[in-house]
């Protein structure tokens, strides 16, 4: 029984990449026609594959429809908060989760620092968004017309020298973050706090959230956090592997 299941599914990837008939879903499987068929009549069943006029064979819209609720019902913040407490405890620092909602970067979790210096973020409360690197990490993901318009739009408060000064600077960081793959924020918001963050992503490679670490100079300088960034990295990539259901890749899973 697990070959047939086994074999049924290989059928779906197959049908991803366009409509292919009997003879070809056959050969892919290395079976004869009529197992095939037999697989693909049980798929066809269950809406999972469609049989066009010219007999041949596409994935069925009940396929989507599946894939669209599970997406709709998955919580980023359920699927992330074991690891955003597992890197807690392996840093002490203050860790945080944002999403991108209504034009606004919210912070929708946050485990608190083990050390007697706190940070006054709260979950619900927007973010800095022209200099938080949870903001940097899910504007940089927008499509660049939008990235240009979100900017043109946006006031560039000057919380220290640091800050973000206009949208050239803006735009100019937010393709450097698009480019590395990560952000910081070194004392734009508060000259005290540095952070610094990891995108995670969905199945489709898109950034759904975004994760950091952040710890006041007192605790570490930004050179000491800094070092961190391999362990936030990690953290976001399980945490998008969780989200989107994909697998490890070796390169992961040998760190």
């Amino acid at each position: 029984m697990s070959q047939t299941v086994d074999r049924a599914l290989s059928i779906l990837p197959l049908l991803a990449e366009g409509p292919a008939d009997l003879g070809q879903v056959a050969d892919r499987l290395g079976v004869h026609k009529s197992t095939a068929l037999r697989l693909l009549r049980t798929l066809h069943e269950h809406g999972l594959v469609h049989r066009q006029s010219d007999q041949r064979y596409r994935l069925g819209a009940r396929l989507f429809a599946l894939a669209q609720e599970a997406v709709e019902n998955l919580d980023v913040r359920e699927i992330a908060h074991p690891h955003l407490t597992a890197l807690n405890e392996k840093c002490g620092h203050t860790v945080h989760l944002a999403v991108y909602e209504e034009h606004e970067v919210l912070y929708i979790d946050k485990v608190e620092s083990r050390y007697p210096v706190r940070m006054y973020s709260r979950i619900g409360k927007p973010v800095a968004i022209t200099v938080a690197a949870v903001a940097k990490l899910l504007l940089a993901d927008r499509p660049e017309a939008e990235r240009r318009a979100l900017a043109e739009k946006l006031d560039y408060p000057m919380y220290t020298a640091r800050s973000t000064p206009n949208a050239t600077a803006f735009l100019r960081e937010l393709e450097k973050v698009r480019e590395q793959g990560w952000a910081t924020d070194l004392g734009g918001h508060e000259e005290s706090i540095n952070c610094v963050g990891a995108p995670i992503r969905g199945a489709d490679g898109r950034v759904v959230a975004a994760m950091s670490v952040s710890a006041p100079n007192v605790v570490v300088t930004a050179e000491e956090l800094l070092t961190l960034l391999p362990l936030v990295r990690r953290t976001a990539e399980a945490i998008s592997r969780d989200y989107s259901g994909n697998p490890p890749t070796k390169e992961a899973s040998s760190r």
